[in-house]
């Protein structure tokens, strides 16, 4: 892909209001095995520690009643008087006993990830978000969307209503992809019920803007829906799941600000390893 082709702008009521370069980023290889592999390692940075507790399975008093008395040598509760008296303990494969190896909550939970590949898993995740091909395969809603990449005018930024911002999507055909992850919410399976982690949502639209002028505080409240600011490009919110094409909705200066960001007098974008003849 060594074309640069030009991409529609439109005004917040769904027409073209212009044109802008496709910045050079977009034409990046795209490199899923590399994506996936920075995406696994990031998620596991915001882990929070766990651990048994270290008396678990250790608070009674045993002791092994020794050789001669045909049972096993495991240590056994002591006194009478109760069915527990007797019973093997402290050892894992005891009932009541410790777990083998319990937890430590010095476990090494974070990866450290080379700072070339991060940027080569961002290029490439970018470079995704422009193929419609893979924006549909990742489950986004976009057969009312005009065009991909979809880029609107740089008033989306200074949006300050929800009931705007709602207006705007529709206009665009991106409240398709809302409404699917609104109706997508439902409530977890298992434990993460009781942990603050009670319902679950499919992603929605990527907002990605140059400058906040009330657009965070717009969007944020629609379901599934991100937003991002352009200098602080996250793979978790480009590519989630470490699976590329996230449907993403830039202002007018967020993508012209990728080619300051990307090329010469910034990150270096990757080459293309190999081309077809």
């Amino acid at each position: 892909m060594a074309a640069r082709p030009l991409v529609s702008v439109f005004s917040l009521t769904g027409d073209k209001s212009g044109e802008a370069t496709l910045p050079a980023v977009m034409t990046a290889p795209l490199r899923p095995d590399i994506v996936q592999f920075v995406h696994t390692n990031m998620n596991k940075n915001n882990r929070q520690a766990y651990a048994v507790s270290i008396r678990a399975g250790k608070q009674v008093s045993a002791s092994s009643w020794g050789t001669g008395r045909a049972v096993a040598r495991i240590p056994r509760v002591g006194g009478g008087g109760t069915s527990r008296s007797g019973q093997g303990a402290f050892g894992n494969m005891c009932r009541g006993g410790r777990m083998f190896n319990p937890t430590k909550t010095w476990r090494k939970w974070h990866k450290k990830i080379n700072t070339t590949q991060k940027r080569y898993a961002v290029a490439s995740a970018l470079a995704a978000t422009a193929v419609p091909a893979l924006v549909m395969a990742r489950g986004h809603r976009v057969d009312e969307v005009p065009e991909i990449p979809l880029v609107l005018d740089n008033a989306v930024e200074s949006t300050k209503k929800t009931s705007v911002a709602k207006d705007i999507l529709a206009a665009v055909g991106a409240l398709a992809d809302v409404e699917k992850a609104a109706d997508s919410k439902q409530i977890r399976s298992g434990k993460g019920k009781m942990r603050n982690r009670r319902y679950t949502l499919r992603r929605g639209p990527l907002i990605i803007y140059s400058n906040n002028d009330g657009v965070e505080q717009a969007f944020r409240n629609l379901p599934g829906v991100e937003l991002c600011n352009v200098d602080r490009l996250n793979l978790l919110q480009l590519a989630p799941g470490g699976h590329m094409g996230r449907f993403c909705i830039w202002s007018k200066s967020a993508l012209e600000a990728l080619d300051t960001i990307y090329g010469e007098d910034g990150k270096r974008i990757p080459a293309v390893p190999m081309v077809n003849a």
